[in-house]
């Protein structure tokens, strides 16, 4: 009787077994193809529960959303023999999947012939352009270029690229160094360049203010002159008409303007008795 158990047992394990190598899912990001012994036998493209012949048929599972390859960086010659590092990527899908097993089997083969396509094309077409070119202007439609001729090659392999781009585009260390030099160098001759015709142009400032100025003082010491002159010539038709009025009276007066400017506490003058300057002082002590 155990024994009887014992064989049922194992029966329903070798069922159960059977059954689950019998069956597969595919779910929605997923595509399938069914081999047996190497040989192709159909595909699974829907999501659901499908049969397979146990032991025998083999499923094998590819992933139907867009992947990205990307590239390790590279150096490239341009058109002008200027050496540039890329790093460049790709995006792409697998349209074809009983095609794509037959020539690259995986991800890892699809993503090692991407590498050689799109390295070989992007090395063709940036070798017709300068470097200017590459990093400014065109570059849009240099990559343009690149992904159509790279994904005609590529549907071959059961697979679409999607798009084909530079992340990065930098010269080499070395020629970085001695381009930047030159930048910096080139840089310090226009601001030379700058600060020379700056200190011109202040140096003509300086020179036009300079002369502006001694125009300006002698046109004013010249007003100024000519307005003492005036004053001078008024004060003495004043002094003339003055004296002509009373010439005693004026010749008091300026004794008295003399005595003013001469004679004060910190000044002692000694003069002779007959002295012209103490006439009126005398005429007082009288």
């Amino acid at each position: 009787m155990n024994i009887k158990k014992g064989a049922l047992i194992i029966l329903l394990l070798i069922i159960l077994i059977g059954a689950s190598a019998s069956l597969f899912t595919v779910d929605e990001t997923q595509t399938t193809i069914v081999t047996q012994f190497g040989k192709y036998i159909r595909s699974a493209t829907e999501p659901g529960l499908y049969f397979k012949i146990p032991f025998v048929q083999v499923v094998h599972y590819f992933d139907k959303r867009i992947l990205e390859y990307d590239a390790s960086p590279s150096e490239i010659l341009t058109k002008d023999k200027k050496n540039l590092v890329l790093d460049n990527y790709s995006r792409w899908k697998i349209i074809d999947p009983l095609k794509f097993f037959q020539t690259v089997r995986s991800e890892a083969g699809a993503q090692a012939r991407l590498d050689d396509i799109v390295y070989a094309d992007l090395r063709e077409e940036l070798a017709r352009h300068n470097l200017s070119e590459i990093i400014d202007v065109r570059r849009e439609a240099i990559m343009e270029v690149v992904y159509e001729k790279s994904e005609k090659k590529a549907r071959q392999y059961g697979i679409k690229i999607i798009d084909v781009k530079i992340k990065r585009a930098d010269l080499p260390r070395e020629v970085e160094e001695s381009v930047f030099a030159r930048m910096r160098a080139e840089r310090e001759r226009i601001a030379k360049k700058y600060r020379s015709e700056g200190e011109e142009e202040a140096a003509k400032l300086r020179a036009g203010t300079d002369k502006d100025r001694v125009i300006i003082l002698a046109d004013a010491y010249k007003e100024a002159q000519k307005t003492r002159g005036e004053g001078d010539a008024e004060a003495v038709k004043i002094y003339a008409n003055a004296f002509q009025k009373d010439p005693k009276f004026y010749d008091f007066l300026r004794t008295l303007e003399t005595y003013k400017k001469t004679i004060d506490e910190e000044t002692t003058l000694v003069l002779g008795s007959d002295s012209e300057l103490l006439r009126y002082i005398n005429k007082i002590k009288k």
